[in-house]
């Protein structure tokens, strides 16, 4: 017997991300394909503006139809993001529309930049939200009733869902497929789709070794990569300093303004990321994970555990062991 069909819409904005438009899309349209009569999701791109041609990543897109003329019932309704994510305090139109439609839905969200055009219809106020790690502040700052979570993949705040950038709405998707209808076809999507299955909502949104490339200055850059490889020695503040052949106060202060974080902050975000890996990936004892990745004890590394990701590693390893 076929299961009744989930309405699913995903808003486009003019000149969208395009991933953020076809991840998500795919990932409902591939459940059909692997569980048909069980998954069956009604896909349908809606134009933002009344025209339904629209620019996507450099590319033309004919949406099914326009949020002008489309009064279909909505399951799932995701708004896309756009680098020109500026227009989202222009569209009047779409506001009304998202206030009138959204509070219909079984749930709603977006993808990226998606958040703003929420945020400026006032569907985040007084919710939890994130959006791409570059505008997560801009995001706090335009939005102040917004309690912005900026290094997160997605955040769950009752109906309301709200991804990371670009490829992190293939997360956010792959998660509505696994509480529709289980892990099993959710992780059979991911295969397909050659991708992970889950990049857990608590995990950052970057590895600390992409923010080791965000640093310009040489010497800087030079103590990431060095820390990076060992991350089982003492790394005070004061052996990184004496490395980089700078004084503690100035060592402290430029790499903060090269990275935006302190030097013990990386270095424990370094741990943690060294951590979780091996959690992910091996059965290594968690004496053996600590001492490895440069923590003092298991507790020393639970506490880092709960300050990054909120999860102890025991946990972390339960939920996430590949």
């Amino acid at each position: 017997m076929t299961a009744k069909a989930k309405p699913v819409v995903i808003v486009v904005p003019d000149n969208a991300q395009s991933l953020d438009v076809s991840g998500p899309f795919d990932v409902f349209l591939e459940a059909n394909r692997q569980a048909p009569g069980i998954a069956n999701y009604e896909i349908r791109t809606l134009s933002a503006c009344r025209e339904r041609t629209i620019r996507a990543g450099g590319m033309s897109l004919l949406a099914d139809g326009s949020i002008h003329d489309d009064d279909g019932a909505i399951d799932t309704l995701l708004v896309a993001g756009t680098p020109n994510y500026g227009q989202a305090y222009e569209s009047i139109e779409l506001h009304d529309w998202l206030r009138l439609r959204a509070p219909s839905t079984r749930r709603h969200g977006s993808v990226c930049t998606g958040a703003f055009f929420l945020g400026a219809a006032g569907l985040l106020d007084g919710h939890s939200a994130t959006t791409h790690w570059q505008h997560a502040v801009e995001l706090a700052e335009r939005f102040p009733a917004v309690n912005v979570v900026p290094d997160q993949i997605y955040v769950e705040d009752g109906p309301l869902w709200t991804s990371a950038g670009v490829t992190a709405g293939i997360d956010l998707a792959l998660k509505l497929v696994e509480d529709d209808h289980g892990r099993e076809l959710a992780l059979t999507v991911a295969r397909r789709l050659v991708v992970f299955l889950k990049r857990p909502g608590g995990q950052s949104q970057f590895s600390v070794h992409l923010a080791a490339q965000i640093a310009t200055e040489g010497r800087i850059q030079a103590i990431q990569h060095w820390v990076l490889d060992h991350l089982s020695l003492e790394l005070t503040v004061h052996t990184l300093a004496s490395r980089a052949a700078m004084s503690v106060r100035n060592f402290s202060r430029v790499f903060q303004q090269e990275t935006g974080i302190t030097p013990a902050d990386f270095v424990e975000m370094a741990r943690v990321d060294s951590a979780r890996r091996l959690l992910e990936d091996t059965e290594t004892p968690l004496q053996r994970v600590a001492s490895s990745c440069g923590f003092a004890n298991p507790d020393t590394m639970r506490r880092a555990f709960l300050r990054r990701i909120g999860t102890g590693p025991s946990e972390y390893r339960e939920r996430f062991r590949r």
